[in-house]
């Protein structure tokens, strides 16, 4: 049965106090707060009852007017508003998170069941690495418990002490990195009654992967694990006991990979099946416009081991000389008509030295070059179009090198990314409509209006929320820190918590 939503309830009782306020009388004055110390408390009884006599004819009316009350409750069970979301935010300090959590209470939101899927859903897939790929194997990329290769080729761009935290890290890799986390997870229970929420372990992402880029494929080929996936889990107990309300999920790809409409179109179904309806899915770029759609960062190549890794790479963007007011690193897409990072190209161009760029075009920016890195490092500023889709790695890739993000398109962070980043946006990156600079407007003109206090302000704050943009290597996490991991995983906990009040589910 639907419940009635908690605000409908105590609206109509609201109305109905107002109506018997308005029935019965109240004195024209108020009573002396001497006369309330004397008075008999029988004697006060028999007067109120005596004073309710005269209204005694009206009670049909009353009668009438509750029964109404009734009907509308009744109705009101057929209407829904969800609850508003807040972000689990907590304060970073020099690389340290402080947390809410105690001794005694280290899972103050509940603890996660992990399922033990078949290994065809998963680590089989890894095993055949050299598969994933038609043109060539992905082993390496996918090394190191999906980290993938030591980034050797950092040395000397990076601290020393910190070259065994740096990795190649594919940015669809998400998928492998929070099974590994969630399975030495604090919080994990092997006690399936006493969860809060159920972790579904599929590689979706690497699943769908290996059939996207020849026709040889079919669109049964893109869907089978998916669908595979559902006719297991429709056997578990806690899957039937809600539905998939306390369900969530890791798809290390963009949504729209997991959105097809039409056989012949990209992608598989996934997120159309009727049992992923109600999961929350964990994905480096959400549909702004599904609830079950959560953005989480995508993975980039630092991975400190302790809180100290964090701190000294803090210390270290933040005495970092930068000697160029901003930077774009990307390449032009030659087959899309009025391409706007071609125009952003051909304004760092013309910046006359204000401007430092990172041609990326062909494979000069795959893993294994520091261009990319030592140009954000040696930036203030550094430019984020929307990629093929409307977010892209180097937002975080950026960040974590302390230069502050600059952004064109709403969806490329703001609407993505509301539990990792500050809440106001203007605090730590500058926006600038698509639309003014497709009309002329100067990127260097916008840009430096900008004082030197107020840059570092801005680069402060992109600084303080470094650790909350990535994950730790450890699989059991850094202790004293919240990385993006934590950050999500708590994240889903607490609405799920929410998801639990009456009237929310539909």
């Amino acid at each position: 049965m639907i419940e009635t939503p908690p605000y409908i309830t105590a609206l109509l009782r609201r109305k109905y106090l107002k109506f018997i306020t308005f029935m019965i009388p109240l004195s024209n004055s108020p009573i002396s707060p001497h006369k309330l110390q004397h008075q008999n408390p029988e004697s006060d009884r028999k007067n109120s009852f005596l004073s309710l006599k005269h209204y005694l004819p009206r009670t049909s009316i009353i009668f009438s007017i509750f029964f109404l009350q009734i009907l509308l409750l009744l109705l009101a069970r057929n209407y829904h508003t969800p609850t508003v979301h807040t972000s689990p935010i907590a304060a970073v300090h020099g690389g340290t998170t402080i947390t809410n959590t105690t001794t005694n209470n280290k899972c103050p939101y509940g603890k996660v069941y992990v399922y033990n899927l078949p290994p065809f859903f998963n680590t089989e897939l890894l095993q055949n690495c050299h598969e994933l790929n038609p043109w060539g194997s992905r082993c390496d990329t996918y090394s190191n418990n999906g980290l993938g290769r030591l980034a050797t080729q950092l040395a000397g761009v990076i601290p020393e002490s910190l070259s065994g935290a740096w990795f190649w890290t594919d940015q669809f890799a998400s998928e492998i990195i929070y099974h590994n986390r969630m399975l030495n997870y604090r919080c994990r229970t092997l006690d399936a009654e006493s969860a809060t929420a159920y972790y579904i372990p599929l590689y979706a992402g690497l699943a769908v992967g290996k059939f996207l880029w020849t026709e040889k494929y079919t669109p049964e080929d893109r869907d089978r694990h998916c669908n595979m996936m559902f006719k297991w889990i429709n056997d578990q107990p806690y899957w039937k006991k809600s539905d998939g309300w306390d369900h969530f999920i890791t798809m290390g790809r963009i949504t729209w990979d997991f959105r097809r409409s039409k056989n012949q179109d990209w992608g598989s179904r996934c997120i159309y099946l009727p049992g992923m309806r109600n999961i929350t899915r964990l994905l480096i770029e959400r549909n702004s416009w599904d609830y079950f759609d959560v953005g989480v960062p995508y993975p980039t190549g630092f991975h400190p081991r302790s809180s100290s890794d964090v701190a000294t790479w803090q210390d270290f963007v933040r005495t970092r000389k930068r000697t160029t007011l901003f930077c774009f690193a990307g390449a032009t897409r030659g087959l899309i008509k009025n391409d706007f990072r071609g125009l952003l190209l051909n304004q760092c161009y013309n910046s006359s030295g204000s401007c430092r760029v990172v041609d990326c075009g062909g494979s000069k920016c795959s893993n294994g070059t520091s261009l990319i890195l030592e140009s954000f490092l040696g930036s203030d500023f550094c430019l984020q179009p929307r990629g093929d889709s409307f977010t892209r790695r180097s937002i975080f890739d950026c960040m974590i090198a302390g230069s502050i993000p600059v952004f064109f398109w709403n969806r490329t962070a703001y609407s993505q990314y509301e539990w990792f980043l500050p809440r106001q946006p203007e605090s730590y990156s500058v926006f600038i409509d698509k639309n003014e600079v497709l009309n002329g407007k100067s990127i260097k003109g916008v840009l430096e209006k900008f004082g030197k206090e107020e840059v570092k302000k801005m680069r402060e704050k992109v600084i303080e929320y470094i650790p909350r943009i990535v994950y730790a290597k450890p699989h059991e996490g850094v202790e004293g820190m919240k990385d993006a991991f934590d950050v999500a995983v708590e994240g889903v906990l607490n609405r799920i918590k929410d998801q639990e009040q009456d009237g929310f589910k539909w």
